[in-house]
Order: C-alpha cells, then sequence, then structure tokens
C-alpha cells in the first residue's frame, strides 16, 4: 500500500518571462528589492523589474516595470545577460539590463523593501538564487565601464 499523501501533483503554472534591472547610485552600490509577503519566494532579495506583457519590447518592459515599480525613468540599458531557471512548477526566462542612465529616485511604490548594496556584499544579502548567475556578468560589465571611465 502506497502513501498518496506525501506524493502532491506538481501544478504547471505558465512560464513567464522577467525583465530586470541592475541600477547603481552614484556610490557605486546596486539597488535590491525584497520579494513582498504572500509573493512566491517571499522574503529574497532580487533585481527590481517584472513579467513581459505579450508582443512587448523587452526594452519597454523594464521602462514600464521600473516606472512602476519604484518610479526612475530608464534613460538607457543594456541588455546584460538572459537564461532560463527552473522551478518545480514553471520556467523563467530572466532577463538583466544594466541601467546607463536614469531620471528619478528610487522608492518602493508597491510595498515592498529596497536597499543599496555594493558589489561585494551581493553573494551575503540573500539573493534569490534564480538571480545569483547574473551576479558576475555584473562584475564584468562594471569593470568594463570604469576601464572605459578612466
Amino acid at each position: 500500500m502506497s502513501d498518496n499523501a506525501n506524493n502532491k501533483a506538481i501544478v504547471r503554472r505558465p512560464d513567464a518571462h522577467v525583465v530586470a534591472g541592475a541600477i547603481f547610485d552614484s556610490a557605486g552600490r546596486l539597488l535590491l528589492a525584497e520579494r513582498p509577503p504572500g509573493k512566491h519566494m517571499a522574503g529574497g532579495w532580487e533585481f527590481p523589474g517584472g513579467k513581459r506583457e505579450p508582443g512587448e519590447e523587452r526594452f519597454d518592459t523594464l521602462k514600464r516595470e521600473l516606472q512602476e515599480e519604484i518610479g526612475i525613468e530608464i534613460l538607457e540599458a543594456e541588455p546584460l545577460i538572459a537564461y532560463e531557471h527552473e522551478f518545480a512548477d514553471r520556467t523563467i526566462k530572466l532577463d538583466l539590463w544594466f541601467v546607463l542612465n536614469y531620471s528619478g529616485t528610487p522608492q518602493s511604490l508597491e510595498g515592498q523593501n529596497l536597499r543599496w548594496v555594493t558589489l561585494d556584499q551581493l553573494n551575503d544579502v540573500g539573493l534569490l538564487a534564480a538571480d545569483a548567475p547574473m551576479i558576475e556578468p555584473i562584475r564584468e560589465r562594471v569593470k568594463k565601464h570604469l576601464a572605459a571611465s578612466s
């Protein structure tokens, strides 16, 4: 006799495409947002952004989501890394952009906590596992940006 109570079927949710931004302040710190209570992976830290709508261009998603979530206008950004992350119930395509220029001051417009961190703190802040592959490309892009500025 088998115990089916422990064999819950996983119901697949629709896959999603999430576009996020690597946003720096004038001190060179990176902005993170905390997943709010009631959301999948609540309490974990991630790069701000959100789901791409069908037919929407990736840059337009970035601009819309960051305006809605943190009240900034993206003036210039470039794609940095895109990959898929498998969860038990769906696949998420993650698409991170390096924000080169924005206007406004980031603020929480959806009740999420925001936090500025240094690149050295990224491994220790509770960043979601799905976002971990973004760390090295961000570091490499910052090195490239600093080299071009000097």
